[in-house]
């Protein structure tokens, strides 16, 4: 286990690096010599070769951990992100190898990280698997599943850039598009900050006991790593100097994972709007000479290919294998869950994109904002609904 924990954060340190190299090849100047042979610099080659290097590290850390607990290291929150993370970064490999698009190391790997990073949030520890869990169905769900979203991440990736090449940012006039891309902007810094912040009061090792009513009715207590917000149903706060929470929450709902998430947002805001402050300008408008050099047609057919290949991988996954697992699990193939009902949510919008792709009018800007707006939807049920609404998938 520590060996495997070791592998994953040297990957980590790789990804960084790569994301260095890439950002220092998009900016690197290219001129011709008298021999009339065009001379540049390899760090987009390096830069691959380290994501690379990355991944070898990454998937080190997932054989080593499987071997470890015994079974698939994708049954709770730490290692499923940990999982997206290795197979957006997978997906980028072989992307990069096809389009050799430099700038979108920039993007995708920075997302690889805050997975990986985000994971961390989390309890690393190793977790006995609950009984519904406990089949090879795992493998096959989970593992496709969690393949076909990593695809779909890259498809996120090239949708940004194109918007950050396409789009003028630096008008005066706030518009839809110039207040989207910011908004994307804010969720990076969101995660961002939401990380540093955790680890922070975990380092002065903050606890908040509460003693409250489960959604069973029956009594149990829960522990807060962050002051609380949203307080648990009929609370009673067990820890000495401790705030006292603001709201009380019904039973329903997850009250730690909404007072986690109030400080992840509240969070992102303040840092937004400090480095707002301090440059002036929108936060898009610094990446963007990064991408100047990009062709947003690639982008768009980069971003279309992914969801190309990874919507029958989700739909396979997500929904199929879903379905058969529910009915050995839970002797039904369907139940209105929220996490199934949003898994259902996620495969109708890539149905709809795809349908919708054929119309010459929705490529490039508008295909980008709903690639942009697909991978939300997978964020919002990998966080929000798994998270803070209880229901039959709250284990993970």
């Amino acid at each position: 286990m520590s060996l495997s924990m070791i592998l994953l954060t040297i990957a980590f340190f790789f990804y960084l690096v790569a994301t260095v190299l890439y950002a220092v090849s998009v900016t690197g100047r290219k001129w011709r010599n008298k021999e009339g042979w065009v001379t540049g610099n390899n760090w987009g080659l390096f830069g691959y070769i380290t994501a690379i290097g990355g991944l070898v590290f990454a998937l080190g850390y997932f054989v080593t951990r499987w071997i470890t607990v015994g079974f698939a290291p994708v049954s709770n929150m730490f290692e499923y992100l940990t999982f997206f993370g290795i197979t957006l970064s997978l997906a980028f490999v072989i992307i990069y190898g096809i389009y050799r698009s430099n700038v979108l190391g920039v993007i995708t790997l920075p997302v690889v990280m805050l997975m990986i990073g985000y994971a961390t949030v989390f309890v690393t520890d190793y977790q006995p698997l609950q009984p519904a869990l406990q089949t090879y169905w795992l493998e096959i769900h989970v593992l496709t599943t969690g393949l076909a979203q990593g695809i779909l991440a890259v498809s996120f990736g090239a949708g940004v850039i194109y918007l950050l090449r396409t789009i003028d940012l630096k008008e005066k006039k706030m518009t839809k598009r110039t207040f989207g891309v910011e908004f994307i902007m804010y969720t990076f810094m969101t995660l961002f900050a939401f990380i540093v912040l955790t680890n922070a009061f975990n380092a002065f090792g903050y606890e908040a006991q509460f003693a409250y009513v489960n959604e069973f009715e029956e009594p149990a207590e829960i522990i807060y790593d962050l002051p609380p917000i949203f307080g648990p149903n009929e609370g009673e706060l067990l820890s000495s100097d401790r705030m006292e929470p603001w709201f009380e929450m019904p039973d329903w709902i997850d009250s730690d994972s909404l007072n986690t998430t109030a400080w992840a947002f509240g969070s992102g805001l303040v840092l937004f709007g400090a480095v707002r402050l301090i440059t002036r300008r929108r936060i898009g408008t610094l990446l963007q000479p990064f991408v100047k050099r990009v062709n947003p047609d690639l982008m768009d057919e980069i971003s279309y290919r992914a969801i190309a290949i990874g919507f029958p991988l989700f739909a396979l996954g997500g929904l199929v294998f879903a379905m058969i697992w529910a009915q050995i699990a839970w002797t039904r193939f369907w139940g209105w869950d929220p996490k199934e009902v949003w898994a259902l949510i996620t495969f109708l919008f890539y149905a709809a994109y795809l349908h919708l792709r054929l119309n010459r009018s929705w490529q490039g800007e508008p295909s980008a904002w709903l690639a942009v707006i697909g991978f939300a939807i997978i964020m919002i049920n990998l966080i929000f609904v798994n998270l803070v609404i209880a229901g039959l998938h709250s284990y993970a």
